[in-house]
């Protein structure tokens, strides 16, 4: 398919007239238990991951009929990636185009924050391509591999795509 062109934890000092708790209570024991491993980069930000993922499943939906209006591109894109996802639908419905096939992802959190997430991505939309209505290839431009970044925030608990871009086939 032809595409278009963050975790602050505040610490708080204890209170200097704390009192240490009896040995045995929970709090001891989870002090003495070894750490574990560390979790994978990506842990905190799953939810984060899970709504870009779940964008692009929307959008497939979406392109399979070219349909801007789709009721669920706004499930998990919001203000300038929801636009950018209608606008593309627009545009292949102009052409009379539906997009079919499979596109793989490969996201992770650059940069985050508790309710914000920088997520960069390698979209490899080589077998993800433009096709007529009547089920022939638009044309015989292959499709690629295009470098994604998105911004995702949870809003009143929801995580959404905020903002998207879409880089040129051959950019990762």
């Amino acid at each position: 398919m032809a595409m278009m062109g963050l975790l602050l934890a505040g610490c708080t000092t204890g209170s200097s007239d704390a009192k240490p708790l009896p040995e045995g209570t929970l709090e001891t024991r989870v002090s003495r238990t070894p750490p574990g491993p560390p979790p994978p980069p990506d842990a905190d930000h799953a939810e984060a991951l899970a709504a870009y993922r779940a964008m692009w499943d929307d959008l497939a939906a979406a392109a399979a009929t070219s349909d801007p209006k789709h009721p669920r591109l706004r499930a998990h894109a919001s203000e300038g990636a929801l636009e950018l996802l209608r606008y593309m639908m627009r545009e292949d419905r102009k052409k009379d185009v539906v997009t079919n096939g499979q596109l793989r992802l490969d996201p992770s959190a650059e940069n985050s924050e508790v309710t914000r997430a920088v997520i960069r991505d390698c979209a490899d939309a080589t077998d993800w391509l433009h096709y007529t209505k009547d089920g022939k290839l638009e044309n015989d431009v292959p499709g690629g591999h295009h470098r994604v970044d998105a911004t995702v925030r949870q809003r009143g608990g929801v995580w959404r795509v905020e903002r998207l871009h879409i880089d040129q086939v051959g950019t990762c």
